[in-house]
């Protein structure tokens, strides 16, 4: 059968003016495929092999060429923005045809620019034409290398308000961050390093930002003194504070806030007051 969006190898059934005539062994005369005359070795002939992958040209015509696209269908990986037109991107894949990223396909507050190079995933429109999607949760691999506690590094492709933000980590497994371990907004194309906090029975990996507690507590009450010192001694922040802002203040959970601050007291290094935390020996 013959397939869009995959690498084939074809038999040479018959020269035309336009080029040669490819197929399946058996198949049906009608079932061929067009190889271009620029697309043809020298000295093809009937009954020859040659490997090609097929898409649809310009007009919608299934096509045979022996270029090699940059991405097959359902594989995942970065493709540059050409242009930008009035229903989507145009992405370089190494064919004569650009490949099409519909506006649909693309987060809806980042659309992609010229020049850009995005993680993309090919598949098959409803009109069966290839097309790609910054979409790649459902072809992202779930059998990874990695276990619990290892450092990873990965591309964010897509946030959700219920869930977290998706990360495709090495931009092939499938990882997430979950919405309480999202300490700093994550934006769709942003590169990260995170830790495997988890493992799901189902392969994919539960992603943290943070350390391991008894890392994390030394760099966070660092980072708090610095903020403390910056704000001339005194925090206007406690552990009665607002999640929300200690996140938008500080880029920590209220858990990683009330750990570190904790460890700081014990080190005599702030006081803890009513209406926030100073630096022991500071004046109001």
């Amino acid at each position: 059968m013959l397939q869009k969006g995959l690498k084939q190898v074809l038999i040479v059934e018959k020269a035309v003016p336009m080029g040669l005539y490819l197929n399946e062994s058996g198949a049906p005369e009608k079932e061929h495929v067009l190889l271009p005359k620029s697309q043809v070795p020298e000295g093809a002939k009937p009954g020859d092999e040659i490997e090609c992958f097929l898409y649809l040209d310009s007009e919608d015509r299934l096509i045979a060429t022996r270029k090699q696209p940059k991405l097959c269908l359902h594989e995942v990986g970065y493709l540059t923005v050409k242009e930008v037109g009035k229903i989507g991107a145009f992405l370089d894949w190494g064919l004569d045809k650009d490949l099409l990223l519909p506006f649909h396909e693309q987060p809806r507050d980042h659309h992609v620019k010229k020049g850009q190079r995005c993680l993309v995933a090919v598949y098959l429109d409803k009109s069966g034409r290839l097309c790609a999607t910054m979409n790649v949760y459902p072809y992202l691999n779930t059998k990874s290398p990695y276990r619990k506690g290892d450092t990873v590094e990965g591309t964010v492709y897509e946030t959700s308000g219920n869930f977290g933000t998706f990360v495709a980590v090495d931009d092939r497994y499938s990882g997430l961050v979950p919405k309480k371990e999202l300490v700093r907004p994550l934006i769709p194309g942003e590169k990260i390093r995170a830790r495997v906090s988890s493992i799901r029975d189902d392969g994919k990996l539960n992603l943290s930002l943070r350390e391991k507690i008894p890392a994390q507590i030394g760099p966070d009450s660092e980072k708090i003194y610095q903020k403390i010192q910056e704000n001339g001694g005194f925090l206007p922040l406690n552990d009665r504070s607002d999640a929300g802002q200690i996140r938008e203040a500080l880029e920590m959970s209220k858990s990683q806030f009330k750990r570190a601050i904790g460890h700081l007291y014990k080190e005599g290094k702030i006081v803890l007051e009513e209406d926030g935390i100073r630096i022991a020996g500071s004046r109001k």
